[in-house]
């Protein structure tokens, strides 16, 4: 199928579910003004994930739920560019927040086709992509985020399955999630990055607790989930036994390729740095509008590099790294530009619209910084993976 008839048809397909958002959405002084990246949630969400399946099926009544997935496990078999095709037409209309989504379609799915069973794939993969079933991560541990393989969740043979006892953190929608990858330790005695076994848990079952953190911008969207003695079967686990490894770095890799591509910066947000110095300074000076001139070209050659490195397809490699890199660093850069322009206004709210919403963004972008790997790792990570540096000192 061309890609017009492409767009066409994914156009009328959305359309009969809603309608098409106002073009005056991002005038200034009209509509929410609040500047975010990460959503943080405190309430309503039940109503907004029921919307979002009702979306989701709805897709797949038409087969684009999964428009690049495999046709055997309910894809279309298009290209990633016939799947990007469909983000662009969902961005011009009124849809429900995908971003429940996101880890279980961007990053479960592709790491299932890699490393699951057959049994998990044809259970698994179509539930994932319509949001029947909503999945997390149960990665980081208070002891064990950026050195992952120091973890200390244990997970031990019982019967015809196992037993894990330990404690995640920062888990992205963990209380809303029905399943967890989670990773945990199998044999102590083998070297950190070896045995290990990653488990798909089931977050209703006895001895699972989880206990929303909340942030400081109100929003609670990460949590802490505890796991006491509780049992997983042999076939919830997800590769080899002591091989969880590599079923991580599958996951994370896509995770990053998943940040590149669905939370970057869009030229939406760059128009409103530009109009919020526009109504603040009059006239703009010279140093904002040279920091807006920076801004504006490197979010330019941003998008540039994460699309040159993701519409290769395959399997994601340790580049991807450098998408998410770029993401962090530039909405680092917007966030000071703003808080520059807006002075004392960054922090104390004035009620002037546009204004003082630029803190829940700079507020919740140390949160963006770590998930995924922290800056520092990935920094490390391109200079020995992909630029074949000396390595780090360990």
């Amino acid at each position: 199928m061309s890609e017009q008839d492409f767009r066409q048809r994914v156009t009328e397909v959305i359309g009969a579910f809603a309608p098409r958002r106002a073009d005056a959405g991002n005038t200034w002084g009209e509509g929410d003004d609040r500047v975010s990246v990460v959503a943080e949630r405190s309430e309503g969400e039940a109503e907004e994930i029921a919307e979002l399946r009702r979306y989701r099926a709805h897709l797949d009544a038409h087969a684009l739920a999964w428009v690049e997935g495999p046709a055997a496990y309910g894809g279309a078999g298009l290209s990633t560019r016939h799947a990007d095709l469909l983000r662009e037409v969902e961005t011009e209309h009124e849809l429900p927040d995908d971003a429940y989504l996101r880890f279980s379609a961007s990053t479960l799915c592709p790491t299932l086709l890699e490393h699951g069973t057959e049994e998990q794939r044809t259970g698994l993969l179509r539930r994932l992509r319509t949001a029947e079933v909503i999945a997390c991560q149960l990665y980081s541990e208070p002891g064990a985020g950026s050195d992952l393989a120091g973890l200390s969740t244990r997970a031990e043979r019982d019967g015809d399955g196992w037993r894990l006892n330990g404690q995640k953190v920062w888990s992205s929608g963990a209380h809303y999630s029905d399943l967890g990858l989670c990773i945990a330790r199998t044999d102590p005695d083998r070297p950190k990055h070896a045995g290990l076994t990653t488990f798909l848990v089931d977050l209703r079952a006895p001895g699972v607790e989880i206990r929303p953190i909340r942030q400081l911008t109100g929003g609670a969207s990460f949590d802490e989930v505890f796991l006491t003695d509780v049992h997983v079967p042999d076939t919830a686990r997800v590769g080899e036994v002591d091989g969880g490894w590599s079923v991580v770095v599958t996951s994370l890799l896509n995770e990053r390729s998943a940040i590149g591509r669905e939370v970057g910066v869009d030229d939406a947000l760059v128009d409103r740095l530009v109009d919020l110095a526009r109504h603040v300074q009059d006239p703009v000076d010279d140093r904002t509008r040279d920091q807006l001139a920076d801004v504006v070209v490197r979010a330019w050659a941003a998008q540039l590099t994460t699309a040159r490195y993701l519409d290769g397809g395959g399997t994601p490699g340790p580049e991807l790294a450098m998408t998410k890199l770029l993401t962090t660093d530039l909405l680092r850069q917007m966030s000071d530009v703003a808080a520059d322009v807006l002075g004392a206004g960054h922090v104390a709210d004035t009620g002037a619209w546009g204004t003082y919403a630029w803190s829940e963004l700079t507020l919740g972008l140390p949160g963006l910084r770590v998930g995924g790997g922290t800056d520092e790792i990935l920094k490390n990570a391109v200079g020995e993976r992909v630029l074949h540096l000396p390595k780090d000192a360990r």
